[in-house]
């Protein structure tokens, strides 16, 4: 693993992603599972892109490059699992363990995201809309991640409207 270092979401610059033809990828990293999303090229709308079933760290870093040169990713949102105090927990210190190895073979921007009502929010969503347990269980992560990554760039183009 190597230094890296996370940036504010506030650093992140929309316009030079934009110009540079770069998507945010989100990520909702967990133990068995990473749900993967991405933005639409004006970086205004996140969809859900997959789930990656968790074996080995060298094996989901590699699925995962392979879906993030695709896509042009200029950026890495990550879903940051506060405990519900605010406080960093374990399971941050897991996540932060994988975006970690996942720096040392991709030079973008990292940003992390609150995601402590993520999956709550989205499985609730899912519940409404009739799904099958089964059916949810198969895409909660991945929808997760959209969550994550549409919060992140509501944000990103309040803030930029701001600022102009």
């Amino acid at each position: 693993m190597t230094d890296f270092f996370i940036k504010k979401i506030s650093e992140i610059k929309i316009v030079d992603l934009i110009a540079s033809e770069s998507v945010i990828i989100g990520l909702d990293v967990g133990d068995r599972t990473i749900g993967v999303a991405v933005s639409d090229r004006r970086i205004r709308i996140a969809s859900g892109l997959t789930t990656v079933i968790r074996k080995e760290m060298s094996m989901d870093i590699a699925h995962l490059l392979e879906s993030i040169r695709y896509h042009n990713v200029g950026s890495v949102i990550f879903g940051w699992p506060l405990q519900m105090n605010g406080i960093p927990g374990e399971q941050c210190k897991k996540v932060l363990e994988f975006i970690g190895y996942l720096s040392a073979y991709l030079k973008v921007c990292f940003a992390q995201w609150d995601e402590r009502f993520s999956t709550k929010v989205i499985d609730k969503l899912m519940i409404e809309a009739d799904l099958s347990r089964r059916k949810r269980k198969k895409i909660i992560d991945r929808n997760a991640a959209v969550y994550i990554l549409q919060g992140a760039i509501d944000f990103l183009n309040s803030s930029n409207r701001l600022l102009e």
